[in-house]
């Protein structure tokens, strides 16, 4: 079977989307008759990683972010016991092992800024986003009335808790909370303000 077939394949097996799915409608045969929106589908895709949660197409240089998780940042570390690991190189490097000459099937759910929301499948990985907070690489992102939680990520995610799977089994700051405080640290002082 062709890899392109297989991955496709693998794609319709994971469709269950929240209700924003997209902006696509499919046509309606008449007036007054109900057609759900359909999400849009990239063709299969290779893929460069950029960190835990984005990576670009090699051909059309597209950006991608997978839905609903977050990973550490690539400079972010977590504490096992005294010892420092780095949780945001490790998040980067389980992606690229996923994803790695494999094909890609995503379903975008949304564009935001220059990059596509999806949700993405492989041969191996029949949803890559709750595959990586199954093994405790990233974490559910807080629900927001626009993004509700996906059921099956928040699942994942107390089962990697319960077994202390990944960052789990560490002390570790949010994702969102480490860039909050990072950029706050980075902002320039003003003019005449002392520094401490």
């Amino acid at each position: 079977m062709q890899p392109r077939k297989l991955v496709l394949g693998m794609v319709s097996g994971f469709a269950v989307f929240s209700s924003q799915a997209g902006e696509a409608q499919t046509p309606a045969a008449s007036p007054g008759v109900y057609s759900p929106k359909a999400a849009t589908q990239s063709p299969p895709l290779r893929v460069e990683v950029i960190d835990g949660t984005r990576f670009r197409d090699i051909e059309t240089h597209e950006a991608y972010r997978l839905y609903g998780i977050d990973t550490c940042a690539p400079d972010q570390s977590a504490r096992l016991g005294r010892q420092a690991w780095p949780c945001g190189t490790m998040a980067t490097a389980w992606l690229v092992t996923a994803t790695l000459n494999t094909w890609l099937a995503c379903a975008t759910l949304r564009d935001e800024a220059s990059e596509h929301l999806v949700r993405c499948a492989s041969a191996g990985h029949p949803d890559i986003a709750a595959d990586m907070v199954r093994e405790g690489v990233a974490v559910t992102v807080p629900a927001t009335q626009d993004d509700p939680v996906i059921r099956s990520y928040a699942l994942a995610e107390q089962d990697a808790r319960k077994a202390y799977r990944g960052l789990w089994s560490s002390t570790f700051q949010m994702p969102w909370d480490w860039r909050a405080s990072r950029d706050v640290t980075r902002q320039p002082i003003a003019h005449g303000e002392a520094t401490p």
